[in-house]
């Protein structure tokens, strides 16, 4: 009997960025409610007002509304996919494809903070500075790693090779 070996990473096909970048953006994003959820339960506050806090930044006469909460988290969460879309394709453009596998984690996670930096030192106290005050900057940085960790997996789990292994099988 002869065996043919069968490359099981000829039918895979390949994620496109965008895609992964969304589930990156829907990970980071789902993380930073859930942490910011449990920081505000934990210090005595409530989330709904970092929500409310996101909608006035965008609409300032919006805030009295009912749907204030809701668009805040759909807004959230919009910008959170934009990022990770982003930061998906500037970090595969710029790491080589044969980059030690922390590397690109630690970039995601600095691109991040970079961005938090722009927006809770410059961008925010310029529109809302109330918005900056709602919780502290070291609560608000560490949404932004975790949302960093988690778009990091995410690209990792949804994007890692395919298994090289190959079965051998009877022709």
């Amino acid at each position: 009997m002869t065996y043919q070996k069968h490359n099981l990473t000829e039918t895979a096909q390949p994620i496109p960025t965008w895609s992964i970048g969304t589930i990156a953006g829907l990970a980071g994003g789902g993380v930073e409610i859930l942490w910011i959820s449990i920081y505000m339960r934990l210090s005595g506050g409530e989330a709904a007002v970092v929500a409310r806090g996101v909608t006035e930044t965008l609409f300032p006469g919006f805030v009295p509304s009912a749907a204030a909460m809701p668009l805040g988290i759909a807004i959230h969460m919009g910008l959170a996919v934009i990022l990770g879309i982003a930061i998906s394709i500037f970090v595969r453009s710029i790491l080589p494809a044969k980059a030690p596998a922390a590397i690109e984690p630690l970039a995601i996670i600095a691109l991040l903070v970079s961005v938090w930096a722009v927006n809770f030192l410059v961008i925010l106290p310029l529109i809302n500075p109330a918005f900056v005050a709602l919780v502290p900057f070291t609560t608000s940085l560490t949404s932004k790693v975790l949302f960093g960790v988690a778009a990091a997996l995410a690209l990792r789990f949804f994007d890692r090779p395919q298994s090289s292994c190959q079965k051998e099988r009877p022709v």
